[in-house]
């Protein structure tokens, strides 16, 4: 017999199962809880609320534990192409060497936009945030295809259209940072690799082919698939509950981008360069900012510490430390932003204040250092990380439909007026 809950309230008794997942965490299904008692629960921002089952990512912030599909991310990380791990998240599976070139054939086959597609970024005025072009250019994608209106989740239609945006994205967003930068596009490159060719497209000139540096290249790699997928953070939420009204693929996913454009979201390591530039520029000891972040009265916040999930560390935190030292050694770079970051980590690490509320560095600390090595500019940074997340968000529509789950309506707890009777204008 199942475990059972059981909820006591207004002198009645009322049972519930008590269900664990394959990594024995646990959680009480109150789905009928209204229908059998007329009560709701109260959960702002769902920080303690599971509304789905899911197979794709598991997170123990406790233990600093990210598995894809099981998969240790330190090993995913070590070991595979983003390529590879996007095939891994969307299908549950590591693909062997057939079904790798099947996909990355599918993904050059379809890095190329429609000829009127690009005359769509000369719309944009010069300063247009790119992820305003990214959120609006991938709903033009769906007009431009309109078999991606009604994909099923299994087959090859749905094979394609997962390719399809897996490898448009990349390209809008390049458009979208050379449209920016005054400059012409540059068209995809099958030649090389996934992000060889992003890199192609964001940087090679009319006169000068950019070098796909191989030390780059990973690098590139890396970012993206520490930025996969995240269980049920904002933005993949966000793209369930649209999924949810079976709201098509790329609108759904035009909705991710909405809600990773945020400063507490995707926007984070925009605003750890940020702060960095601000300690580096203002001359005063590290001690001034940590001060300043322990008091409550000042709106200073540390940002790239902590974490909504992570309570220990985040294993993507380590990694990327890493990797930043191995592209400033290979391309031979110097940056004091760097320096700033490294001292401050020692000092926080150090801090009993900063220990006690588990603020260690998260992925956001040190994934803009490594961006910015990489020679990405710092508005381009969220766009990044749409792209990297991009599996994730598929992998979850699809979920959400294979499960059918039906449409997400959250309830609430009415504050306002009670009834009261309408004065007609006249008699105001």
């Amino acid at each position: 017999m199942s475990e059972k809950a059981t909820l006591n309230v207004g002198g009645k008794s009322y049972e519930f199962d008590v269900i664990t997942g394959s990594e024995n965490e646990t959680c009480i299904d109150i789905q009928n809880l209204r229908k059998e008692s007329g009560i709701i629960t109260m959960d702002p921002g769902f920080g303690n609320t599971g509304s789905c089952y899911s197979s794709i990512t598991y997170v123990d912030g406790a233990k600093g534990i990210l598995k894809y599909r099981g998969y240790p991310i330190e090993e995913v990380a070590a070991k595979a192409s983003f390529t590879e791990t996007a095939y891994l998240i969307l299908y549950g599976e590591l693909p062997n060497p057939q079904e790798l070139r099947k996909f990355s054939a599918r993904l050059k086959e379809h890095a190329p936009l429609h000829t009127n597609l690009e005359h769509h970024f000369s719309g944009f005025p010069r300063e247009a945030p790119p992820m305003a072009i990214l959120s609006a250019m991938l709903n033009l994608v769906s007009c431009f295809h309109p078999e991606v209106l009604e994909v099923p989740t299994t087959g090859e239609e749905f094979d394609r259209t997962a390719s399809l945006l897996l490898s448009k994205v990349r390209t809008i967003s390049a458009f979208a940072y050379r449209m920016a930068a005054g400059k012409p596009i540059n068209h995809p490159n099958p030649n090389l690799s996934y992000c060889g060719n992003f890199l192609h497209m964001m940087f090679s000139d009319p006169h000068q082919e950019y070098e796909v540096s191989p030390v780059v290249d990973r690098a590139l790699n890396l970012f993206l698939i520490l930025h996969a997928d995240h269980e049920q953070n904002c933005s993949t939420s966000t793209v369930r509950v649209v999924g949810s009204s079976r709201a098509n693929l790329f609108s759904s996913i035009s909705a991710g981008v909405c809600a990773l454009w945020g400063p507490l979201h995707g926007g984070a390591n925009t605003a750890v360069m940020m702060m960095l530039e601000d300690i580096k520029n203002s001359g005063r000891p590290l001690r001034y900012y940590l001060d300043k972040a322990k008091d409550k009265n000042d709106p200073f916040k540390l940002m790239g510490f902590g974490h909504r999930v992570y309570k220990n560390f985040d294993p993507r935190a380590l990694i990327l430390k890493e990797q930043v030292h191995q592209v400033q050694k290979a391309l031979n770079i110097q940056d004091n932003l760097l320096d700033v970051a490294l001292e401050l980590e020692e000092f926080i690490l150090k801090d009993d204040y900063f220990i006690s509320r588990n603020l260690y560095p998260n992925v956001d600390f040190y994934s803009g250092i490594l961006l910015r090595a990489i020679g990405i500019p710092l508005k381009m940074y969220t766009v990044m990380f749409a792209i990297g997340r991009m599996p994730g968000w598929i992998a979850n529509w699809k979920e959400l439909h294979d499960h059918n789950q039906r449409i997400s309506r959250p309830r609430q707890i009415y504050t306002g007026e009670t009834t009261r009777s309408f004065v007609p204008l006249t008699e105001r």
